[in-house]
C-alpha cells in the first residue's frame, strides 16, 4: 500500500567498535607534546624533539597560483603609493600560504607520513598579475622517542 514505510535495521557503529586492520605500520600521529596539540606536525627542522622519524618517504609540495583581480589589484595599487601596509596583499599571501601548505600536508598523507619536516616556502610572480606560492617539505612518518 501507498502509506507503508518500509522499516530497516540500522547499526550505528560506537568509536570502541570501530576497527581498521592494515599491513602497513601505524600512520597514526603520535600524541601531541605537551602543551600542543598538532594535527599533523610540520616543522621547518631535520628533526622533531620529541618524536623519532620512522621513515623518510620523500619530497612533496603543494602549489597555488593567486591573481588578486583587477578591482582590489587597482586599490592595492593607490595604497601602495600611499606607503605603509597593503592589506589586501597580505591576506592573499596568508591565505596563498595556508592553501598550500593543505595540499603539501594532502599529498604527504596519500604517501602515508603523518608529519612533514624541513618544510619551507617559496614564492615567485607568473607574469605581471598572478603569484605562485609553494609549500614543500620532507614527508615522514614518526614516533615516539625510545
Amino acid at each position: 500500500a501507498s502509506g507503508d514505510v518500509e522499516q530497516a535495521d540500522v547499526h550505528v557503529q560506537r568509536p570502541e567498535e570501530a576497527h581498521v586492520t592494515t599491513n602497513e605500520p601505524s600512520a597514526e600521529p603520535p600524541p601531541p607534546a605537551p602543551g600542543a596539540a598538532p594535527q599533523f606536525p610540520i616543522t621547518t627542522t631535520l628533526e622533531f624533539p620529541e618524536w623519532r622519524i620512522e621513515r623518510s618517504l620523500g619530497m612533496v609540495f603543494g602549489v597555488v597560483v593567486r591573481s588578486m583581480g583587477m578591482a582590489k589589484g587597482f586599490a592595492a595599487g593607490f595604497k601602495s603609493m600611499a606607503g605603509g601596509e597593503v592589506k589586501q596583499y597580505t591576506r592573499l599571501v596568508e591565505d596563498s600560504r595556508r592553501h598550500a601548505m593543505d595540499r603539501m600536508i594532502e599529498n604527504a598523507t596519500v604517501l602515508g607520513a603523518n608529519a612533514i619536516v624541513s618544510m619551507r616556502f617559496d614564492s615567485s610572480e607568473v607574469g605581471q598579475a598572478l603569484t605562485e606560492i609553494v609549500a614543500y617539505g620532507t614527508a615522514v612518518v614518526i614516533g615516539p622517542r625510545e
